[in-house]
């Protein structure tokens, strides 16, 4: 079917966004192949922690991104020492997000490509590193590029300097779900024509001594000590989360301007939805009032109804107050008995909680699951749980077809938001 057959616009005249490039460093390891093969291999990524000595510590693994040198994966010996690791991380997936997309700079108008990307947390290896420098050696010591180099932002401000993005320039910063709050903030600025082409996305450096610490004090954090069961989504034994980190990176395009470039869409991002618990500072509304409406809405912006859900790609962290509230979401949204009935995953399992990159990780996965006709299973899942009730699948979900999955991510402070992702059809005129 020729470009000129091909309805590029949503019922509202709005811009249909697709994604045209993805990349991913994970515990799985490094590229969106090495993520995808762990995820529907049902592979557990966790590991003892490498980085520090966890002796004092009641935690002692993660999901750790373990040997890793920026210089063997396109960054400068400069670079590698100038910039934190969550910048890296930012740099790496970017980098391969851009080459499957086939972007290239100089064919664009640069105020034309924004970049939009975030970290939960930002520099803490940085900051811990300047208060100990601080407190030691007094103020004369700390670092003159201390606050540039740590800022949440620098991420963004990076990748639009390294490849000469001059559009929209910021990071959306909601905790856990800043990842797929980026990726949607994307989706409106396309949608409505502010921009044509955007890299969004999250990375983190979680795997950090006062990080781990504070999570553990908490009561956050998974303390089994066998890696393999330490990050188990919605099983009846879950106990926590497991810290993990790295990025995940998407190129966004309104398909007008892929098509029009040669470019192929992968996947198709057809709603999104945002909304507040206003309830609590770090435990969701159990009720799941506003996971709800964020799910309702991503899937009626794309015009679908519940009955149309393929697949859930949950939250899922491993904990009980998480599971609860989704589940309950899940079956509010649906319907008990079809609820039940929605096969349901978590990448947690696989890569533990990779927080400020969990929802871009996660929007991948979900993009991957609808376009391979296929839901993958979740690692660390055995028995299930009665009080949160849900069809989380033991074993990848093969020749299943779907018009539209959901990919949630919650974040402290009762930030919830819901990408709803369906397979590239290309809808004649």
């Amino acid at each position: 079917m020729s470009e000129a057959t091909v309805n590029t616009k949503r019922p509202d005249g709005s811009n249909r966004v697709v994604i045209t490039g993805m990349g991913a460093i994970t515990p799985a390891g490094v590229g969106v192949e090495a993520l995808w093969k762990a995820v529907m291999g049902r592979e557990c990524c966790i590991r003892p922690i490498e980085r520090f000595d966890t002796t004092d510590y009641e935690v002692h693994n993660a999901g750790e991104i373990c040997g890793f040198d920026a210089t063997e994966h396109g960054l400068t010996k400069k670079e590698s020492r100038r910039f934190e690791r969550f910048v890296q991380y930012a740099i790496v997936a970017s980098d391969e997000a851009i080459a499957q997309a086939g972007l290239s700079m100089e064919d664009e108008d640069p105020s034309r490509v924004s970049v939009i990307f975030g970290s939960g947390i930002g520099g803490i290896d940085e900051l811990e590193s300047g208060f100990k420098t601080l407190f030691e050696k007094g103020p004369k010591r700390v670092s003159p590029l201390f606050v540039p180099t740590m800022i949440g932002n620098i991420a963004a401000g990076n990748l639009a300097i390294r490849y000469g993005m001059k559009g929209e320039c910021i990071n959306v910063v909601t905790a856990c779900a800043t990842g797929a709050h980026c990726i949607g903030q994307a989706v409106r600025d396309i949608r409505h024509g502010y921009t044509d082409v955007a890299l969004a996305g999250g990375a983190e450096e979680s795997v950090n001594p006062i990080c781990i610490a504070g999570f553990a004090n908490l009561g956050a954090l998974s303390r089994e000590e066998d890696p393999l069961r330490a990050s188990r989504p919605f099983d009846l034994n879950r106990e926590g989360f497991v810290a993990g980190e790295g990025a995940g990176a998407v190129i966004l395009e309104s398909l007008e301007h892929a098509l029009a470039r040669g470019a192929k869409p992968l996947a198709e991002i057809t709603g999104f939805g945002s909304t507040g618990d206003a309830y609590h500072m770090t435990a969701p509304d159990p009720e799941g009032e506003g996971v709800v409406r964020a799910m309702r809405i991503a899937l009626e912006e794309g015009g679908f109804t519940p009955a149309d859900l393929g697949h859930f790609n949950a939250h899922g962290t491993g904990t009980h107050a998480n599971e609860l509230t989704e589940s309950k979401a899940l079956r509010a949204l649906c319907g008990e008995e079809a609820g039940l009935k929605v096969p349901v995953c978590s990448v947690k399992g696989t890569t533990g909680h990779t927080l400020g990159a969990a929802g871009a990780v996660e929007a991948i996965v979900t993009a991957l699951s609808v376009a391979n006709d296929c839901v993958p299973p979740t690692a660390g899942f055995e028995t299930s749980d009665p009080e949160a009730p849900a069809n989380v699948l033991a074993e990848p979900l093969e020749n299943y077809k779907q018009k539209v999955a959901l990919s949630n991510s919650l974040g402290f402070g009762g930030h919830n938001a819901c990408l709803a992702i369906s397979p590239y059809e290309v809808a004649a005129e």
